[in-house]
């Protein structure tokens, strides 16, 4: 048993760099930068920060009530609307922020409430959760509202050696619509796709490799064995001390 565990931590501690190297046929080049993928749409239950501004500071300050449009923020309620001071119901569900600003200058200038308005619109729970196979799984706050995987799973400890490089599962919900992706992290196409940024609530999952799951057994089947055999040279020691 002994001489199996030290086999398969052998063959861990042998595994060729073609499965644990990153970006392994990259060439020097120019990657685009995919602006479709920072700038997502919002969805429902999204927590948005709302400030309107003007040269009239007096003004503005009506569509600014409290504290509510800088730290609570506003949700993006079932509807798909957010609920403003001064406009009602806006839809929010769907749009990008370019869009939505857009939308709410129309509106103020269409109501004749304010003269050249500026509106700000930023994420207030913009997270990504990384699980399995890293060094610290959890979930990661994004104040900048920008973020690659590679960034994400450096923050999250980077992958141990047990994680599949070639298989790291995405897991995306837009408009109602949950949507897998595997991603082969050892390919440098990786760096030109769709998937280079992450967007907000997106969830990627690292799975473990067969080595992993192989010595996670014979430790199953290991350790109770030890503590047997251990009882059994106490209880042996015991009787012949007596």
């Amino acid at each position: 048993m002994f001489i199996s565990l030290v086999c398969l931590l052998f063959c861990a501690s042998c595994t060729t760099t073609n499965k644990i190297a990153y970006f392994q046929n990259a060439q020097d080049t120019a990657y685009k930068k995919t602006l479709t993928s920072i700038d997502a749409p919002f969805q429902k239950n999204d927590i948005l920060t709302i400030l309107i501004s003007s040269a009239n500071a007096a003004a503005s300050a009506d569509f600014n009530k409290g504290d509510v449009a800088a730290n609570k923020g506003y949700l993006i309620n079932n509807d798909g609307n957010v609920e403003l001071p001064m406009l009602g119901d806006v839809k929010a569900a769907g749009l990008t922020k370019k869009q939505l600003k857009d939308n709410i200058t129309s509106m103020i200038l269409q109501k004749k409430l304010l003269v050249d308005p500026l509106v700000e619109i930023r994420y207030l729970n913009f997270e990504i959760t990384v699980l399995g196979e890293v060094g610290r799984p959890g979930v990661i706050n994004v104040p900048s509202e920008q973020i690659t995987l590679v960034k994400a799973l450096s923050i999250a400890g980077d992958l141990t050696i047990y994680g599949r490089r070639e298989n790291v599962l995405l897991i995306r919900e837009e408009g109602g619509v949950r949507r897998t992706r595997h991603i082969d992290l050892t390919r440098s196409d990786f760096l030109n796709s769709d998937y280079y940024y992450l967007k907000p609530n997106d969830l990627v999952y690292v799975e473990p490799n067969r080595t992993k799951i192989a010595v996670s057994g014979r430790s199953q089947q290991t350790i109770p064995l030890i503590f047997s055999s251990l009882t059994i040279l106490f209880f042996v020691f015991d009787k012949v001390i007596k």
